[in-house]
């Protein structure tokens, strides 16, 4: 998960302006994916308590994120809720304005693989190399076995094809991927590539260890 640094950019939620947003992260439809709340506790749990209700009860089914002048507004969708979870990562007791907590919330398929539907998303440090990283995932996510040695070669396939995709990132130092795999299509295309022996069960040279291509 993301590192937060001393220079972040702080937006405001326009529905609670008691709170504060270092982190944001949505999907191509701006469905909320990650979101990084700083605020007193009392807040922090009516906010996420109004995620829970209907429009009728003051509930969100979304909010707006805005700058210091207000000219920049972002609208985000929070989507099912049951999907989120919720860590709270700092408390600070002593501050100008009163004991104030951080709050990560995000899709759990950020931490748990939806292995039934081939789905899974990854946050990392902005600019950061996310090869590895990206690899671990597709590894735990898809049914198929993946020998190590066919890192790069698999993930640009995923890439050329759309099934591993960057997110629209929204506020922060962090960046998403979205992996969506369509096993009958990958696996037909595993097997021309071991065919053409580009994979083999013994790598043929030395693991690469190049950046991966930035996914579209």
């Amino acid at each position: 998960m993301p590192e937060h640094s001393s220079l972040s950019r702080f937006y405001r939620i326009q529905e609670c302006q008691d709170l504060m947003v270092d982190g944001c992260l949505c999907d191509e439809r701006r469905n909320l994916i990650f979101l990084s709340l700083w605020g007193r506790d009392t807040a922090v749990q009516e906010f996420l308590a109004r995620l829970t209700l209907r429009q009728d009860e003051k509930g969100l089914d979304h909010f707006h994120l805005i700058d210091d002048s207000e000219q920049a507004e972002t609208l985000v969708f929070v989507g099912d809720v049951d999907r989120l979870e919720k860590r709270t990562t700092r408390a600070f007791r002593q501050t100008l304005f009163g004991s104030m907590i951080n709050v990560w919330l995000f899709d759990v398929r950020c931490i748990k693989p939806d292995k039934a539907n081939g789905c899974a998303l990854a946050i990392l440090p902005k600019d950061s190399d996310c090869t590895q990283r990206l690899w671990s995932v597709v590894q735990e996510t898809c049914p198929l076995p993946l020998l190590d040695h066919w890192r790069d070669s698999v993930l640009d396939l995923l890439n050329e094809r759309a099934m591993l995709c960057s997110l629209p990132a929204i506020l922060g130092s962090i960046e998403g991927y979205r992996l969506a795999l369509d096993l009958p299509a990958l696996t037909d295309a595993l097997g021309e590539l071991i065919r053409n022996e580009v994979l083999g069960i013994e790598p043929t040279s030395t693991a690469s260890d190049r950046p991966l291509r930035r996914a579209a």
